[in-house]
């Protein structure tokens, strides 16, 4: 009996031995103490994982995100809204000029910061909390800080994966590019400034992006992150291609049809090209999405050609959804090459043909799949030239599918962001299938002009447990939309077309197929009855999930972005101030972020966005009592009496009741400095 006590114990010590031993080497090796020194020269030893970060920067904010360690982050500045999940932190005001005291109320242990914030370093540079220093000026760079900021939380892994998958993407580019003939390279120059007009200086990472592109920068001999260029450049570089984003629109309407600035080959021909600001302005996770973008709409002749391909075509992964709906027999999401860029798609499959009602086809029978496509913005100019007849043939033959018996929609909203909700009332239920993108092609419905757009979309696509009749089938479109307008309308997702006077009531390219389904027949699905009900609340949850899944908009965002959504930014804003009794408009950008961080003031701006809507539509025309208030506001800011407000804003179409409230901060910064 004792040897057999004794050999259990052996073989009980020896099992525990074996496990820590499994264990330990399936976890990921601990980096700390972490030893490195910062771009600015600053020795930094980290000791343990960052509980309590604050990210001034967002390209740091962005990787920091990418690799998994998003929960470390409590602060950033209102320019980080990506990814969404960012635009749910703390803010501390903006990037040039954050807050140091909101900055140091999170009381952060480390603080990610550029050298443009000199205030910053001054406040923080000899205190408790450690700043770090990690600025990006290069594409290589970039992967040095993805992979640095991977050893610093410990998500090394994750880290290199990314740098890999933006190394894989620009191979893919080279190698296409390298198919085309030096003597057809075109010349492409990024769009900056306002007056003067600008471009990135010789040595910046953005003419590297272009030229990872295929394209041809100018060399001007001047080096910087932003540089003038004069007419006589501009007129003997010629560029064939130009692209830029946010207010460079703007810049754009201003010298365009001026001599010299017009006569250039991009202007004339029509190849400008506008981008999100997270794309064009920082070298970081999104690099190789954004180099490949580039560069099929400069070459997008180019790409469409099927030997110009480096990729087979065909499905290389898939990811199975369970619906658990008695008639499917399989729904997947199925990952594609197509024309060298991954595509993504939706595909459920039925146990036997089906009938369905689809705004983009009618009416169809014998329907064995339907699905959603996810075209990529690397396909889309390639997609405009086949038109949809020519990109739904070359989806099914990759997928292996035919137009006899499927029925597909086709969005630019990523298949990875699709929002499945599900609602349930005794035995029966109703499955939502959503994307949604907003950010490009949101109009308001009766006041919008009906114009192209690049694809957004907002696609449904309904699966009930019953069976639907053709009546209840084309019902469901009226109860599906309803929902789907409601969500937006609660969302305040503003138009594209007039984002100033008014909120979205979908997209340009909506589109919705309801499957008839099997078991008891359902009728009516208005909204007096449960399926109708059914219908628009899980429509209403997924395209609120699908929305913030895709472009990081949700209900509770702060008020920068709301701002900025109704193309008004602070900046902006005070430099368009009428008189020159505000000097120092920098000052004054400070002290209006400042104000805009305080819960008194953002709740006296979010009131005037409801209250403008309001005005603008009639529901309400006395404005007495508000400007009151207004007033108040000022004098409240100012610490003291205010004779006559000034009339301080300059922008001319901001709506009155906005107009007012934005006014009222501004004069109470300008008396205050009195």
């Amino acid at each position: 009996m004792k040897i057999e006590k004794r050999f259990l114990i052996k073989s009980v010590r020896l099992l525990f031995t074996v496990l820590f031993i499994t264990l330990w080497l399936s976890s990921p090796a601990l980096s700390y103490p972490l030893k490195f020194t910062d771009s600015g020269g600053n020795n930094i030893t980290i000791d343990k994982n960052p509980e309590g970060v604050v990210s001034l920067v967002p390209s740091i904010t962005e990787i920091i995100f990418k690799i998994g360690a998003g929960d470390s982050v409590k602060a950033v500045t209102y320019h980080d809204t990506y990814p969404g999940e960012a635009g749910s932190k703390e803010i501390v005001g903006g990037f040039f000029s954050p807050s140091l005291k909101a900055i140091e109320s999170v009381q952060p242990d480390i603080v990610f910061y550029s050298r443009l914030q000199k205030k910053v370093m001054e406040k923080f540079g000899s205190g408790k909390h450690k700043l770090i220093n990690l600025e990006t000026d290069s594409i290589s760079n970039s992967y040095k800080n993805i992979n640095l900021l991977g050893k610093i939380f410990n998500k090394e892994e994750n880290a290199a994966g990314i740098a890999d998958e933006i190394k894989n993407r620009l191979k893919i580019i080279e190698k296409k590019v390298s198919k085309i003939p030096g003597s057809e390279r075109k010349r492409v120059l990024r769009l900056m400034g306002r007056d003067p007009v600008m471009t990135p200086g010789d040595d910046s990472f953005q003419n590297e992006m272009i030229r990872a592109a295929g394209g041809i920068p100018p060399v001007l001999g001047k080096k910087g992150n932003i540089v003038v260029i004069t007419k006589e450049e501009w007129l003997k570089f010629n560029t064939q291609v130009i692209y830029g984003c946010g207010g460079d629109r703007e810049t754009a309407k201003k010298f365009f049809n001026r001599p010299g600035w017009k006569d250039v080959d991009a202007v004339k021909n029509g190849k400008i090209f506008y981008f999100p600001c997270d794309l064009t302005c920082r070298a970081s996770t999104n690099t190789g999405y954004f180099v490949s973008w580039l560069s099929s709409l400069i070459y997008t002749d180019e790409f469409s050609k099927k030997e110009n391909q480096v990729l087979e075509e065909k499905i290389f992964k898939s990811r199975r959804l369970d619906l658990n709906l008695d008639y499917i027999k399989d729904a997947r999401i199925l990952y594609s090459h197509i024309h060298d860029f991954q595509n993504k798609t939706l595909v459920i499959d039925f146990k036997k043909p089906l009938s369905i009602v689809s705004t983009l086809e009618g009416e169809r029978e014998g329907i064995k799949s339907v699905g959603n496509h996810y075209s990529p913005p690397q396909c889309w100019g390639i997609g405009h030239k086949s038109g949809l007849k020519g990109v739904r043939e070359r989806v099914y033959q990759v997928i292996g599918k035919s137009d006899k018996n499927t029925s597909f929609l086709f969005t630019g909203a990523d298949m990875d962001n699709l929002s499945i909700k599900k609602q349930k009332f005794r035995e029966m239920e109703i499955l939502a299938l959503v994307t949604a993108g907003v950010k490009s092609n949101a109009v308001r419905m009766s006041k919008d002009a009906g114009r192209y757009y690049e694809p957004g979309t907002i696609n449904i696509i309904l699966l009930p447990n019953m069976k639907l009749t053709s009546r209840a089938m084309a019902r469901a479109i009226i109860s599906a939309t309803e929902a789907k307008t409601a969500a937006l309308m609660d969302m305040d997702i503003r138009s594209s077309y007039s984002s100033k006077l008014h909120r979205a009531t979908g997209t340009g390219t909506d589109n919705i197929i309801v499957v008839e389904g099997e078991g008891t027949r359902i009728d009516s699905s208005g909204g007096h009855t449960k399926m109708g009900e059914l219908i628009s609340k899980s429509v209403y949850e997924g395209v609120q999930e699908a929305i913030f899944k895709q472009n990081g908009l949700y209900a509770g965002r702060n008020i920068f972005q709301r701002l900025k959504e109704r193309r008004i930014s602070i900046y902006s804003l005070v430099s368009s101030v009428k008189c020159d009794c505000m000097p120092e408009k920098n000052k004054t950008v400070v002290a209006l972020e400042e104000l805009l961080l305080d819960p008194l003031y953002t709740g006296f701006i979010e009131s005037a966005l409801a209250l403008s809507d309001d005005y603008e539509k009639g529901l309400l025309d006395n404005l007495y009592v508000y400007n009151l208030q207004c007033k108040s506001i000022a004098e409240k800011i100012a610490g003291n009496k205010i004779i006559e407000l000034k009339d301080l804003v300059g922008t001319d179409d901001i709506p009155v009741v906005l107009r007012s409230a934005l006014n009222a901060l501004l004069n109470g910064i300008y008396f205050k400095s009195r």
